[in-house]
């Protein structure tokens, strides 16, 4: 090649670099579009990207406007998450009876031992005025004074406004005006809850000082109930784990150990007598997984269940609400309390809570045979051991599996997605930075990595969750209950992607002293099942009437 022609050539080169490098009005080049194919499988000829450039910068600007108009915490995206298989009815109610209030429920000699009282011996104390609204709350407040410092459960001590709710509770009950089991018991909110004159921090330093104007329905509806606040308890940040922006909620039963999350708030002070009842939010796990860390029975309702008007979201398509209580009883009384319709909420319905009168033996059970039989761990051994404590219950459990062939590996996308819509303002505006935990695993990576996944692979894993909603609700619709581990195997994330109704409750404890715990799986809107069949093995068993010797001295 002449002199000539090499120069000519290589200046031919540098122009075709520099134009590829040029950027638009926009701010990128298309050598940024080559480069940002690798990221989702996919390689364009060069004349394809010449064809998109404009397209592209077009798109970017619409991007640009839309973050220009502001979005209310509240506004839900216009297509709302339907957990309905083809053909599914809404059950009809069926008449329940009441719950009942014990009448020969004493004072214990000891007044620390209410801290641990089911929420039937608690009401039967205040129905009769043998204790008051103020005596217990203001002992579960000193509570949280005396033992919080080691938990670190609390964010926030709602006193003022927990103290004012008892004494309005004991007029109330004294003028005869008595509102149900809930009357005067104090309880505990994770701090992804709304409450008005109190901070709202979801657990995050961005929000630490986060102030809501208004309550979120579920508070208010526990408060229509005569229900006592107290606590504003931790969050996870963001609802991730149990780390948050004022240090690391501990398991009451091992203080070296982590409360597990993200209602790490909810699960440890439940567990160590500072609230009598609390309520947690699961997307995936947040329910569960504290609630079997801690040894309490935790009961995630079917999705669309409990308004989350007022509530932080992490994921509008998986976000559940629910009880953390001591006892499957006392989560069915709390449940009664909160579940329902909200015209605030439009994932919420008209579905009916109808509790079960089945007797164990009555049941359809079935097991995740493979899944438990492979946990070789003191939580394995003890859920193998609850089994037998099913057979001589009458349950004789048939072996199944969950389905496996789905993308089970890319599904987090979903909840990975919306939570960075959700959160995009505090990502883009460099907050996500102050955050706590910056590790690969922290929310703040989780929410950063967001803005990387395609609207078009949310999509096709949402068309593959369809195909499973209905693969699942054929199996499960086979039976009653099916009994599983709580965490291992792909039940947690199934089940949170398909909406449907668990229990957890506690088995015994491992070599360290720590509580283990199995799950109850239940059909759609079917609380009630699940619910009786947890309520049966906990009056053959005492694992829930276990405490922590630490605060239950």
């Amino acid at each position: 090649m002449k002199k000539n022609s090499i120069v000519f050539f290589a200046v031919a080169c540098l122009i075709a670099v520099l134009a590829s490098c040029k950027t638009n009005e926009y701010g990128f080049t298309k050598r940024d579009i080559r480069s940002s194919q690798k990221l989702i499988g996919l390689d364009f000829q060069k004349s394809a990207i010449d064809t998109m450039y404009q397209y592209l910068g077009r798109n970017k600007r619409g991007y640009d406007t839309l973050r220009t108009y502001e979005t209310a915490n509240e506004t839900f995206p216009a297509m709302v998450f339907d957990p309905h298989p083809a053909g599914f009815e809404i059950p009809k109610a069926q008449t329940n009876a009441p719950f009942i209030i014990p009448e020969n429920v004493a004072l214990p000699n000891n007044k620390e031992e209410l801290a641990f009282y089911s929420i039937p011996q608690l009401a039967s104390l205040l129905k009769n005025r043998k204790l008051t609204s103020v005596e217990l709350t203001q002992l579960y407040i000193d509570r949280i004074k005396r033992y919080d410092g080691q938990l670190q459960s609390v964010i926030n001590l709602t006193e003022e406004l927990g103290m004012a709710q008892a004494r309005k509770a004991d007029q109330e009950i004294a003028a005869g005006n008595y509102k149900g089991m809930l009357h005067g018991i104090p309880y505990g909110v994770k701090d992804l809850m709304a409450v008005e004159g109190y901070p709202t921090t979801w657990g995050a330093a961005p929000y630490e000082h986060q102030m809501i104007n208004y309550t979120s329905s579920v508070v208010k509806q526990l408060e229509a109930h005569g229900a006592v606040l107290i606590a504003k308890l931790v969050s996870g940040s963001l609802a991730r784990g149990d780390v948050w922006f004022g240090g690391k909620t501990k398991n009451p039963w091992d203080l070296n150990q982590g409360a597990s999350g993200s209602s790490a708030g909810p699960g440890s002070a439940t567990s160590a007598g500072l609230v009598a009842f609390s309520l947690g939010t699961e997307t995936l796990g947040s329910i569960t997984s504290p609630s079997s860390r801690n040894g309490i029975t935790g009961l995630r309702p079917t999705y669309g269940r409990v308004s989350r008007y007022g509530v932080m979201s992490l994921s509008w398509s998986m976000d559940k609400i629910g009880p953390m209580c001591r006892s499957a009883e006392d989560c069915e009384i709390v449940f009664d309390a909160i579940y329902g319709k909200d015209p605030k909420d439009p994932t919420t319905n008209t579905a009916p809570f109808n509790r079960s009168t089945k007797k164990p033996r009555e049941l359809r059970v079935a097991y995740l045979k493979r899944d438990i039989d492979r946990d070789s761990s003191a939580t394995g051994n003890n859920l193998r051991s609850a089994l037998a404590v099913f057979k001589d219950m009458g349950i004789t459990p048939t072996a199944i599996e969950l389905p496996t062939d789905y993308p089970f590996n890319v599904f987090d996308i979903i909840l990975r997605a919306e939570a960075g819509a959700f959160f995009d303002d505090l990502v883009r505006s460099g907050d996500a930075d102050s955050m706590v935990e910056q590790t690969t695993g922290s929310r703040a990576n989780s929410l950063r990595q967001a803005r990387f996944i395609p609207a078009v692979e949310y999509l096709q894993a949402n068309r593959q969750r369809r195909q499973l909603i209905e693969e699942v609700n054929a199996l499960f619709m086979q039976y009653d209950v099916i009994i599983s581990q709580t965490s291992r195997g792909s039940q947690l994330l199934t089940t949170n992607l398909t909406g449907h109704p668990v229990v957890t409750i506690p088995t015994g404890f491992d070599q360290r002293n720590r509580p283990t715990s199995l799950t109850l799986i239940g059909n759609l809107y079917d609380e009630g099942v699940i619910l009786a069949l947890a309520r049966a093995y906990q009056n053959v068993t005492d694992f829930d009437e276990k405490h922590p010797p630490l605060f239950s001295k």
